[in-house]
């Protein structure tokens, strides 16, 4: 064992390799960790910029496409206005050949559809069928159509989210209006053209109301509401957004759970704008697979280096098996020796507690001389009044020598009031915790000292709140804590000429009862809480009242303290925690 200990060449210049070693491996780490960062953030923002100006390309399509849907359609309803035969239709009354002229004007024009309404916003002629005798009074576009000599352009939401786009004008005959020609706009058709392609791609109004969309649910909404509600709401939905996107810039937004790059672009046509949301999957694929391969050779220098160390530990491994053996041995020797002291300890606990009940008995014999005086004054006071009584009822007096026995009584409660403190004090504290009032506490250790302090001339002052104190404890075990500072104090001014003891109960965080006096003070306060430590004579004390004092007010989940006053005399603190405080911080 002495060999093993002092340290050879050769596990000197072994440790110092290792040193060597775990350092180079580190610097390979770091230098791994940083090339793959700056690699990864320069071609992220490469490929990003290539994937944006695609997608600027693909939106300027669109925007072109739609455009020139809305200008190619807009001249229908000026066209149709002046057509005679649709005037002489509405002048007479007579719409049997309206349909099939819509019919023919819109397969060679291309429109969506065409609708001829009368003066009362009723379909008298259209290329769907279904439609003719459909009231439109209400609509949009019939109602501005005939407020103004131009083409109006209306779009208007329909039942599903979706939207109808159309052009209106009035049909004149004789100088008044009296029907209105209605061409709708396919533009639903770029809609589902859009939804075949993997970005997503929507168009909203001057008002920012999203008016076509590759999302069903964003028609309708604005933008900002439109983007919000396909937010991730989850904790792993979250959590897989951010280790997706954690080697490129943050996404413009996010669209079915996933992190976009928007495109904007205005469209040039009543204030709208065109948006299209790419996802960054072609740029992940791209950037990732440089990565791997940076990644394959760093582990392959990796594999390396612990294929090396490997064949260094190997060799290493008989010697640390052989310190291992011997280390099992001193294992075993020392959880030996632990379970040895485990039971001294276990031993020592028992005998501190045996020691506590003497300590206990002790005080207990103190203060039966003093209740035995206290004892023989009602009892010589009880056969007074027994003697009055009987002289009372042989002179046929009983109402008062029921007042004598009434005093009698008064004396036999107070002679059973201080005998059961005496056996409350005797016997051992349990573990039944309960709500104990602290007033209430040091009330009852007040009588149970009584005795003793009439023994001597004490000035006793005592600061109470008017509120109930509520700490949960044992009520008999607090008790003792109280009675040993109690006597603490009465010993520390046995030579003081004007004794005084101050007893203070306050209630704030925790419940603080604060035991001062004028005595002597404390000389050691590192060893005032050791067992068997004291500064009273030998026969007077065995120096265990503070040291299981500090123990049961431990138990209670308090803290006792105890210093020196500044004007002289020790200071003694009991804090414990409020019932209701003590709820607080469980919760």
């Amino acid at each position: 064992m002495q060999d093993a200990d002092i340290p050879t060449d050769e596990a000197t210049g072994g440790r110092r390799i290792s040193w060597r070693v775990k350092l180079a491996i580190a610097l390979l780490v770091l230098m791994a960790s940083g090339v793959v960062l700056v690699t990864n953030r320069w071609l992220s923002e490469r490929f990003t910029e290539t994937t944006r100006n695609r997608a600027e390309l693909r939106l300027a399509l669109y925007s072109g496409n739609m455009v020139s849907e809305l200008q190619r359609t807009s001249v229908v309803p000026l066209l149709l206005a002046g057509d005679p035969a649709l005037a002489d239709a509405l002048r007479s009354g007579n719409f049997s050949g309206t349909s099939q002229k819509l019919i023919r004007v819109q397969s060679e024009i291309g429109v969506a559809s065409i609708v001829l309404l009368d003066g009362d916003g009723r379909t008298v002629g259209a290329t769907n069928r279904n439609l003719l005798g459909t009231n439109h009074r209400g609509s949009a576009y019939f109602i501005d159509a005939q407020r103004t000599q131009d083409t109006v352009f209306t779009a208007q939401a329909r039942e599903g989210g979706a939207f109808e786009f159309t052009y209106s004008r009035a049909v004149t005959v004789d100088g008044k209006p009296a029907g209105v020609i209605v061409v709708a706009v396919d533009l639903m058709k770029y809609e589902r053209a859009w939804s075949g392609l993997q970005d997503a791609v929507l168009v909203t109004d001057s008002e920012g109301t999203v008016i076509l969309a590759t999302e069903p649910r964003w028609r309708g909404l604005p933008m900002a509401e439109a983007l919000a509600a396909k937010d991730v709401t989850t904790t792993l939905g979250r959590a897989l957004q951010a280790t997706a996107d954690w080697a490129q810039n943050p996404p413009d937004a996010y669209v079915r759970g996933e992190a976009v790059m928007k495109t904007e672009a205005r469209v040039p046509f009543r204030g709208w704008k065109m948006m299209t949301f790419t996802a960054y999957d072609s740029v992940r694929e791209r950037v990732n697979g440089i990565l791997a391969l940076e990644i394959m050779g760093f582990a392959i220098l990796m594999a390396a280096a612990f294929y090396a160390l490997s064949r260094k530990a190997w060799s290493q491994s008989i010697s640390f098996q052989r310190e291992s053996a011997e280390l099992r041995l001193l294992n075993a020797r020392l959880q030996r020796e632990i379970a040895e002291r485990e039971k001294v300890q276990k031993d020592l606990e028992v005998a501190e507690l045996t020691l506590a009940q003497s300590s206990k008995l002790a005080a207990l014999g103190e203060m039966s001389a003093a209740v035995s005086h206290e004892l023989n004054q009602p009892l010589a006071a009880m056969k007074t009044y027994l003697a009055g009584a009987r002289l009372l009822l042989q002179r046929k007096r009983p109402e008062e020598a029921l007042s004598s026995f009434q005093r009698i009584d008064d004396l036999i409660e107070r002679m059973g009031a201080i005998t059961r403190q005496l056996k409350s004090y005797a016997r051992k504290g349990g573990e039944a915790f309960e709500p104990v009032d602290l007033r209430q506490a040091l009330s009852s250790a007040l009588s149970m000292m009584e005795p003793q302090l009439k023994l001597r001339v004490v000035k006793i002052t005592r600061t109470l709140p008017r509120q109930p104190v509520m700490v949960m404890a044992d009520r008999i075990r607090l008790e003792q804590v109280i009675i040993n500072l109690l006597r603490n104090a009465l010993d520390a001014t046995r030579d003081t000429v004007d004794p005084q003891i101050d007893l203070i109960l306050s209630s704030g965080e925790v419940a603080m009862l604060t035991v001062r006096d004028n005595g002597h003070g404390i000389t050691d306060l590192d060893n005032l809480f050791e067992p068997f430590y004291t500064t009273k004579k030998p026969g007077e004390g065995v120096g265990l009242g503070l040291a299981i004092s500090s123990g049961i007010v431990t138990d209670l989940g308090g803290r006792l303290t105890a210093r020196n006053a500044e004007k002289g005399g020790a200071v003694f603190e009991m804090q414990l925690p409020l019932i209701g405080k003590e709820i607080e911080a469980a919760e």
